[in-house]
């Protein structure tokens, strides 16, 4: 039995199939765990369930893991590629998700393992305090800019900076927001600190993380991040798979005999492009072939263009190190 399911927050729509195409039953189901996993074990053997990857496909996947080994994650734009239709309800979505899961032309998406995704979870924490962090300091440097104060510190929440922040003769309704924001930042980082330590426990832990770490300016933060967002690396045929995967390759549009090269495409895993471009500095740093190849695309494309350029360039280096478990050799020249 083929099952597509139109997966929403609060209900989701099943619809059963058979090989030949026939409608069996469709359902309405409630997403609570005992109606979901009654559904599953009322399934036949060897039964394959597909859903389209939503903002919290996790929990129903992790629900029905278990339960139902051959559960299939829909790669969204994709299957919108292939079956786009005018009239769209969730009983219309979850039949052209059954019949494109029973012919094999569902395109899936990567599920990583448990393991995987709660790295994945602790390191989006991380991020997201530190992006708090980075709210409340774009904050206060607006209160200051209200004063007309304008400070040299290159950190506005270093030791430093928060005692002349304290010491600002401002009217009451200023003073107390830059004093309960200091309050803010210091609960924040001492957050940050506890779930570094933990990312760093992680990376001790983890070979291949660690091997990451000997690229100079991969920190336990970015390695983990590396690893978590590549999963297992030999599901990669080559490098150049990986680097579509992460989205760093340029678009290609041929047509008439012609082919023309665009802007990369930006598709696949958004956090894997983020770290790799954010580290390409340090790498081009470390590098002189980097150096080179930095300093060639800037001339005629700009810094922009270098840096994913270089991103990319690291990434085929990861992919290697990862699959052949060798550490990075530092060139001398």
């Amino acid at each position: 039995m083929y099952v597509g399911v139109d997966y929403h927050k609060k209900y989701s729509i099943a619809t059963k199939m058979d090989e030949r195409g026939k409608i069996l039953e469709q359902v309405k189901l409630k997403n609570d765990p005992q109606t979901l996993v009654r559904f599953a074990e009322g399934l036949p053997k060897g039964s394959k369930i597909a859903f389209e990857a939503t903002g919290s496909w996790y929990y129903f996947y992790e629900v029905l893991e278990d339960k139902c080994p051959e559960i299939y994650l829909a790669h969204p734009l994709k299957t919108r590629a292939i079956a786009e239709a005018r009239i769209k309800t969730d009983k219309i979505d979850s039949t052209i998700l059954a019949h494109l899961l029973r012919t094999d032309f569902l395109p899936t998406s990567y599920i990583p393992p448990r393991e995987i995704r709660d790295i994945r979870e602790i390191l989006r924490y991380r991020a997201s305090l530190v992006s708090l962090r980075t709210s409340i300091k774009n904050k206060v440097h607006a209160i200051l800019s209200k004063n007309g104060i304008n400070i040299e510190f290159s950190d506005i929440f270093g030791k430093k900076a928060i005692k002349y922040l304290k010491g600002l003769n401002l009217r009451s309704c200023y003073k107390q927001g830059i004093d309960g924001y200091i309050k803010l930042v210091e609960t924040l980082n001492g957050l940050i600190n506890e779930v570094t330590e933990t990312i760093k426990n992680i990376v001790e832990d983890n070979p291949q993380a660690k091997l990451l770490t000997t690229i100079p300016g991969i920190s336990y933060y970015s390695a983990l991040l590396i690893i978590s967002e590549i999963g297992d690396v030999y599901r990669f045929s080559n490098a150049r798979k990986l680097c579509s995967y992460a989205g760093l390759v340029p678009s290609v549009y041929s047509s008439g005999g012609r082919c023309y090269h665009g802007s990369i495409t930006k598709q696949g895993s958004k956090w894997l492009r983020w770290i790799l471009i954010e580290l390409s500095h340090h790498f081009i740093r470390s590098s002189k072939r980097m150096e080179r190849l930095y300093k060639r695309i800037t001339k005629n494309h700009g810094k922009n263009t270098a840096r994913v350029a270089v991103a990319r360039e690291m990434l085929k280096i990861i992919y290697y190190m990862l699959r052949d478990k060798r550490v990075f050799i530092v060139e001398t020249e």
